[in-house]
C-alpha cells in the first residue's frame, strides 16, 4: 500500500503551495515553516468545501474527495488556467498547481487505510467471518482469477505488449477495499448478510493481491514464477489468519477489556490503537497487506466487551485520515493527458467491470448463494480499482517491466471506477427486491 503515489512534482517546480510558504517565510523569518502543512491546509479546507457541495446534491462523500482531490492536484491543468505563464512554475517549466508534493502525503493515506480497515473489523467478531470464509474463499478466486483472464486477452487485442497486459490485468483483478468499504459505511449497509460476503472477498483478494505482487516480480525479472514464493505467502497469511483466531482472540481481547475497565477513554484510545498499527505492522513485517492485519485487530477488539466503544473513540481519526487518502488518489489524475489513452482505458473498464460482476456471479452460483446476496455482492465487487492496482502498475513501472504511461491510464480507471461503485450499489439495491418478489 505504500508509496502508491508517483513524485509527480520535479525539484524546480514552484507551486502556489510553496509560493504561500515563501510569502509566511517572508513574514516571520524568525519561525521554522513547511510547505507540507500548506499542503494540508488546501487539502482540508478545499475538501470540506467540494465535500459539502456533494453532500447538498445527494451525492456520495467519497466522489466529492476525489473531485477534490482532482482540483488541488498537481496534475491539474486548472492551474495553469488560472495561473499562466507568468505565474508560479511558468520560467522553470514546471507544473503549476496548490500541492507543493504529494508524495508526502502518503504517509497519511496509509494511515487512512489501515484504520478504516480496522474499524470496520470491530464490525465483525470471528463468529461472522467463519460463517462466511470458505465461500469468501471460492467466489472471490473465481472472480478474480476469470475477471484477470478476460482482461489479459482484451489488453493484447488492444495491441498493449506481453508484460503490459499482464501487469495491467492483475492490476484490474483486483477490486478496492477502501472504496467499497467506505460506501458501505456512507449506505449504511456494512452489517447486511452480503456486505459481509462482500469484505470477505476482499480480504481474500488483498491476499492474491500480494501473491500477484511477488509473481508478477519474479516474471518480470526472472521470466518465470516462482513457486516457492507463492507458497510462502499462501502459508504466513494462512499462520496469521489462525494464530489470530486461535491465540490472539484469548490474549487481546481480556487485555482490552482490563484498560476499559480504568474508565479512562485516552489510555483505551491508545490501546485500541496499538493493537490496530502494532498488527498492520506484523502483517507487514511477514510480508503481507498492511490492511489485512488491520482487519484482524479489529476482529480481535471485536471480540472485546469494550468494542461498540472502541469503535466510537477511533471512527473520527479515522474519517479526517481516510478523507486524505482519496483527495490523494484523486491528485493523481493526469486529466490533461486523457485524451491520449481514453479509448483503452473506456474498454478496459467495460470489460474489467463486466467479467467482476460475472466472474462473481459465477461463483456464487456455483456456491448456491441466494440470488439476491449474489447480485447484491457481485454489483458492488465489479466496478471499484484502487489502492492495490496502483501498487501493482508502480511496481512494474519501478522495476521497468511496463510502460510508463501504464500509471497515468490505471489512475484513471480508478477514478472512473470510483465514481460508478456508488451508483452500482444503488442499482442493486433497486433490483434485489424485484428479484426477490419474482421468487417469492
Amino acid at each position: 500500500m505504500q508509496n502508491f503515489a508517483l513524485q509527480i512534482v520535479s525539484n524546480d517546480t514552484q507551486t502556489l503551495s510553496q509560493t504561500v510558504s515563501s510569502l509566511i517565510e517572508q513574514i516571520t523569518p524568525e519561525l521554522p515553516h513547511t510547505t507540507f502543512v500548506t499542503d494540508l491546509a488546501f487539502i482540508m479546507i478545499i475538501g470540506a468545501i467540494v465535500t459539502l457541495a456533494f453532500f447538498k446534491i445527494k451525492q456520495p462523500l467519497i466522489i466529492g474527495y476525489l473531485f477534490a482531490g482532482m482540483l488541488i492536484g498537481p496534475l491539474s491543468p486548472l492551474w495553469a488556467w488560472i495561473l499562466p505563464q507568468g505565474g508560479p512554475g511558468a520560467d522553470s517549466g514546471g507544473v503549476v498547481g496548490i500541492l507543493s508534493d504529494i508524495s508526502s502525503l502518503n504517509l497519511f493515506a496509509e494511515i487512512g487505510v489501515i484504520l478504516l480497515l480496522f474499524v470496520i473489523g470491530i464490525e465483525f467478531p470471528y463468529a461472522k467471518i467463519k460463517s462466511i470464509g470458505r465461500v469468501a474463499i471460492g467466489v472471490g478466486t473465481i472472480g478474480l482469477i476469470s475477471t484477470l483472464g478476460v482482461v489479459f486477452y482484451t489488453s493484447t487485442a488492444l495491441g498493449l505488449n506481453f508484460m503490459d497486459a499482464l501487469f495491467i490485468s492483475a492490476a484490474l483483478s483486483i477490486s478496492s477495499t477502501a472504496i467499497i468499504v467506505k460506501i458501505f459505511e456512507e449506505m449504511g449497509i456494512i452489517k447486511k448478510e452480503s456486505s459481509i460476503l462482500v469484505l470477505g472477498i476482499l480480504i481474500v483478494e488483498d491476499v492474491i493481491a500480494v501473491i500477484l505482487i511477488s509473481s508478477l516480480q519474479s516474471i518480470a525479472l526472472v521470466g518465470s514464477v516462482s513457486i516457492e514464493s507463492v507458497l510462502v505467502v499462501v502459508l504466513v497469511a494462512a499462520g496469521l489468519i489462525i494464530g489470530t483466531f486461535t491465540i490472539g482472540t484469548r490474549i487481546i481481547p481480556p487485555l482490552i477489556d482490563r484498560v476499559a475497565a480504568s474508565e479512562h477513554r485516552e489510555i483505551l484510545l491508545l490501546s485500541v490503537l496499538g493493537v490496530c498499527f502494532g498488527y498492520a505492522l506484523l502483517a507487514n513485517v511477514v510480508g503481507l497487506s498492511v490492511a489485512i492485519g488491520a482487519f484482524l485487530a479489529g476482529v480481535l477488539v471485536a471480540e472485546s466487551k469494550s468494542a461498540e466503544v472502541a469503535k466510537i473513540l477511533s471512527s473520527p481519526i479515522k474519517d479526517m485520515f481516510v478523507a486524505i487518502f482519496f483527495i490523494s488518489v484523486g491528485a493523481l489524475m493526469d486529466v490533461s493527458q486523457i485524451g491520449n489513452y481514453i479509448y483503452i482505458a473506456i474498454a478496459l473498464i467495460i470489460v474489467a467491470t463486466g467479467m467482476k460482476f460475472g466472474g462473481n456471479m459465477i461463483g456464487n452460483f456455483l456456491f448456491q448463494q441466494k440470488r439476491g446476496k449474489s447480485l447484491h455482492s457481485a454489483f458492488a465487487l465489479a466496478a471499484p480499482r484502487g489502492e492495490f492496482s496502483i501498487v501493482i502498475i508502480k511496481t512494474g513501472v519501478d522495476i521497468g517491466a511496463v510502460s510508463a504511461f501504464l500509471f497515468p491510464l490505471i489512475g484513471v480507471i480508478s477514478i472512473v471506477t470510483a465514481f460508478l461503485s456508488p451508483f452500482l450499489v444503488k442499482v442493486s439495491d433497486k433490483i434485489v427486491p424485484i428479484i426477490e418478489e419474482k421468487d417469492v
